[in-house]
């Protein structure tokens, strides 16, 4: 019936008592629909219909004393959940028969999709997650409303859907793909900016339904927003089906992670062994949102389960749901590794991996963490890395780790997105709070919510206090020392406009859809242009036209090349303090010899006999 998600109190393998029998709280004259129409969760419970509320009391009535027999989980050991512990160790907490009685979720924790609270449980018909029996009925409702309104809608598609559900999956082009001349297909690729290496590519597709999805996953797609392919979708969709490994860069906000995910949705689909799929993501909230765009993808696909590793949440909780037969996990390499010193789970059957913002992960500090969980991973695998921003180290080291791999670049490699609108000043240190109080208070410039970038924690709680104290405005601080529940609240805020300013350290700086801010400031110039990259894209996600303005000095006169060489290409007026900097001409003179000797290096049919000459003259003198 379900699969609890954390049960208080462990029980004997040999225990087989039933749970403490729940007095029930229906009226004789009374549904329990009606009953539970005072809590504001349950308003689209409320326009069901007479019988349907029948059916549901019917339902609940009829599970109001489970037993742990009924549960099908009396001899599986379960982890207590760290919140909610009880030092009686005679009896099991019976399953939930109304909302009410449940918490609220923790952020991160799995959320019922009937009314919002604690997802304690798993419904077994579903894969949804659900606080109680009560919402179990009404999601169970919900969902045989749906699929009647979709069998009446499509007739005899639900046959089909079940046929493709339970054959293979292989990619291949569609008819319309093949009938295109290979000098279209080119130039396709020429306008869209799409550049591929790597042998047997297949061509680019133009719709979803090109790939021959199930019907689900199809509306599932239209359901999130999808309607058309993005470039990056377009190529590397059929690549991913076909099982190819794959480096891919493109501009942040792109649509990388729907990229993704299909190909991993297709290739778990039809797998008997769990976990089946990994998705590495470097920080907590990136995680968080994969995990619910996983989700949003996968629904109504049977047997689809993903599960949450990431630090700053309690452990058992997600020790227990890795054991719920989960095919997909999303984790921070932290806390997948501290799982497997463990051994609480075994990553032998994983078909498929992501490394998500590849190039934050194989640096030092979590390069050898990802290496670490790659080689506890079978050799057959599929490997996906992505990211905006791939420098030529971490190509060299994808060379390593990819196997007939293909490299996709959409657009100019490594170049801020262009639905971003650069500004470049030259702020000296003493008058940054100055210019970033005028630009506050511009109405042309300031669109609330906008986000502030930092170098340093301590920078971030200093300047949020003092943009609130000068200028009123609801602002607050996002650093990494902030506690989970602190970064999730802010994170929501940001989104929900509650904040009007959010000064932050890098750690909002990546892969997160903050689809609503228009204006970013870098008040402190990034560490690295990859950096600078991510974080002017934080303002143009989606398609959506945005606004960077970074304040630039003498303090980062080591990047006045870079910045030069990657911002002046997308049309930005750079301040003449930087285009006069004696430092900038230094850079570009050290590099220009580098080139030039990299060249005198490359043996050519001008130059070889120079070489040998050089050589014999060389051996001589030894």
């Amino acid at each position: 019936m379900f699969l609890p998600r954390s049960v208080k109190v462990k029980r004997a393998a040999d225990e087989d008592k039933s749970c403490t029998a729940k007095k029930s709280k229906l009226s004789s004259g009374g549904s329990l629909l009606e009953e539970s129409t005072e809590f504001q969760d349950f308003k689209s419970a409320g326009t069901e219909t007479s019988a349907s509320t029948d059916n549901s009391s019917e339902i609940v009535q009829e599970h109001t004393e489970p037993s742990a027999a009924d549960l099908g989980v009396a001899n599986i050991p379960l982890a207590k959940d760290s919140q909610n512990t009880e030092d009686d160790g005679s009896l099991e907490e019976p399953i939930k028969s109304f909302s009410k009685s449940q918490r609220w979720a923790e952020p991160g924790e799995p959320v019922c999709v009937v009314c919002g609270r604690y997802g304690e449980y798993i419904c077994d018909k579903t894969d949804e997650d659900v606080c109680s029996l009560e919402c179990k009925a009404k999601h169970l409702l919900q969902t045989e409303a749906k699929e009647k309104q979709l069998t009446s809608d499509q007739g005899t598609d639900s046959q089909a859907e079940a046929h493709l559900l339970n054959t293979p999956y292989f990619y291949k082009d569609h008819s319309f793909i093949l009938g295109l001349q290979d000098e279209q297909v080119e130039n396709l690729k020429l306008q869209l900016g799409i550049a591929v290496q790597g042998q047997q590519v297949p061509r680019p597709i133009v719709e979803f339904e090109h790939c021959g999805f199930p019907e689900t996953l199809n509306n599932n797609l239209k359901n999130s927003g999808y309607e058309v392919p993005t470039p990056i979708q377009m190529q590397m969709i059929p690549v991913g089906l076909l099982g190819r490994d794959i480096l891919a860069s493109a501009d942040t906000g792109s649509g990388k992670t729907a990229a993704f995910l299909l190909p991993v949705i297709m290739k778990v689909l039809k797998e008997t062994e769990t976990p089946s799929a990994l998705i590495l993501a470097p920080t907590r909230e990136l995680a968080i949102q994969l995990e619910s765009q996983a989700k949003e993808l996968m629904a109504g696909l049977p047997n689809m389960r993903t599960v949450l590793l990431v630090g700053g949440l309690p452990l058992p909780p997600q020790l227990h749901r890795l054991r719920q037969s989960v095919k997909v996990i999303i984790a921070t390499p932290g806390r997948l590794l501290e799982i497997l010193k463990q051994s609480s789970v075994q990553l032998h059957g994983i078909k498929i991996v992501v490394v998500d913002e590849v190039d934050t992960m194989l640096k030092m500090g979590f390069q050898q963490q990802v290496l670490d969980i790659l080689e506890d991973i079978s050799h057959d695998h599929q490997t996906i890395l992505v990211s905006a921003t791939i420098p030529v180290g971490i190509e060299h080291l994808a060379n390593q780790l990819l196997h007939n791999f293909v490299r996709i670049t959409i657009g100019e490699k490594n170049l801020p997105c262009s639905n971003v609108r650069q500004i470049i000043l030259w702020v000296e240190e003493p008058s940054k709070k100055k210019k970033l109080f005028e630009i506050l208070n511009d109405n042309k410039l300031f669109k609330p919510p906008v986000l502030v970038f930092v170098d340093c924690k301590l920078g971030a709680d200093l300047l949020s206090d003092a943009v609130h104290k000068i200028t009123g405005l609801q602002c607050t601080a996002m650093h990494s020392e902030k506690s989970q529940v602190e970064r999730t609240d802010i994170l929501q805020g940001l989104l929900q406009e509650k904040y009007e300013v959010i000064v932050s350290t890098g750690v909002l700086g990546r892969g997160l859809d903050l689809v609503n801010v228009k204006l970013v400031v870098n008040f402190d110039m990034p560490s690295s242009m990859d950096e600078y990259v991510h974080q002017v894209g934080r303002a143009g996600r989606l398609g959506h036209n945005g606004t960077a303005i970074t304040f630039i000095n003498n303090n980062s006169k080591k990047l006045f090349w870079d910045v030069v060489k990657r911002v002046k290409p997308t049309g930005t007026i750079l301040p003449p303090q930087l285009l006069n900097s004696p430092y900038l001409h230094d850079q570009k003179r050290r590099e220009q010899q580098r080139l030039k000797q990299l060249h005198n290096s490359l043996v050519t049919g001008d130059n070889i006999m120079d070489i040998i000459k050089k050589h014999n003259k060389n051996n001589s003198q030894r």
